[in-house]
């Protein structure tokens, strides 16, 4: 599965270029990380608390217009949620845990530029399940149990705004809401808040 994942980003990217290159359209290659906060929501389900969590990833941008350019990107986003404590008179029942559920994510974003370096962004965005475990001790190494519920592959849409500063760095901000149910039968989905930084090369 990771090497069809792989693969499936090389073509991506080598897609992109080819096509940047063929239009004569402004192109450039970027890195970007920042900070998830993650949970998962759906209809009749409680919204448990988000987990804090970091993504990290490559972009590639190539211009179509003056005001528009596509987006792909690759990255790391750990997802998830937090497990709250239960306790009966004061007394610990259950240990805070985190639901760590890990993707490799690959968005194809439309960017349309409002002003000089502000632009918003959207489209589809589909994620890989690397990992996922619960993890009854998340500040130490212990505590990890390997689960086998979430499914492989999440449909989702993301949206968010950027903006660029001349010396090639960015900041941004994204949500992002999944379409497919992560678990089989029920109406769980990914929710997920991430703001960052980046640089254009």
């Amino acid at each position: 599965m990771m090497k069809k994942t792989v693969l499936f980003f090389t073509f991506l990217l080598c897609g992109v270029v080819l096509f940047a290159q063929d239009a004569e359209s402004k192109f450039q290659l970027g890195a970007r990380g920042g900070v998830n906060f993650s949970t998962i929501t759906g209809d009749g389900f409680e919204d448990p608390k988000s987990r804090t969590s970091f993504y990290a990833g490559l972009v590639a941008e190539t211009f179509i217009a003056e005001k528009f350019a596509l987006q792909g990107e690759v990255f790391y986003s750990g997802q998830g949620f937090d497990i709250e404590e239960i306790s009966f008179a004061g007394i610990p029942l259950t240990p805070e845990a985190e639901f760590q559920i890990d993707y490799i994510q690959v968005p194809l974003l439309a960017k349309i530029y409002l002003i000089e370096g502000l632009n918003i962004h959207a489209g589809p965005q589909f994620g890989f399940k690397i990992n996922e475990e619960v993890d009854i001790d998340p500040t130490g190494d212990g505590g990890d149990f390997d689960t086998n519920r979430i499914k492989d592959f999440d449909f989702q849409l993301a949206a968010g705004a950027e903006f660029k500063l001349t010396s090639g760095f960015f900041i941004q901000a994204r949500y992002t809401y999944g379409f497919s149910e992560i678990i089989e039968g029920t109406d769980v989905r990914n929710s997920v808040f991430s703001a960052g930084v980046g640089f254009m090369f």
